[in-house]
């Protein structure tokens, strides 16, 4: 079953709603029901992320093997695949850029 974040040219409202609330991209720590501004929140959605980056660069290794093995001749899924793990491998760098950005100006605060 293929997630609602792959579904591309989406003229339903219904449809850009639902993923508007479900997408991890565009609503990362959840909603804000109390529980949304807490670290173990915030954090599990990291950690979460750093396996979907992982997920997908071995996505993109396995297509890579089939490619260069002669397995499939597809080279449509293989670029999509090495997308999305370009993609999302800048995005958890910029993330943890931010992260440490933020932890160096904490260490720099005088009390």
């Amino acid at each position: 079953m293929a997630d609602i974040s792959t579904i591309t040219n989406i003229s339903s409202n219904a449809i850009k709603a639902a993923e508007k609330i479900n997408s991890n991209v565009l609503n990362p720590v959840g909603t804000s029901d109390g529980e949304g501004d807490s670290f173990s929140n915030i954090f599990s959605k990291a950690v979460d992320n750093l396996n979907t980056t992982n997920s997908y660069l071995s996505d993109a290794e396995n297509e890579e093997v089939k490619w260069s093995l002669g397995e499939t001749d597809n080279t449509h899924d293989l670029t999509i695949a090495l997308q999305k793990a370009s993609t999302a491998l800048q995005y958890t760098v910029a993330v943890r850029d931010r992260a440490l950005a933020a932890y160096r100006e904490l260490m720099q605060m005088q009390f």
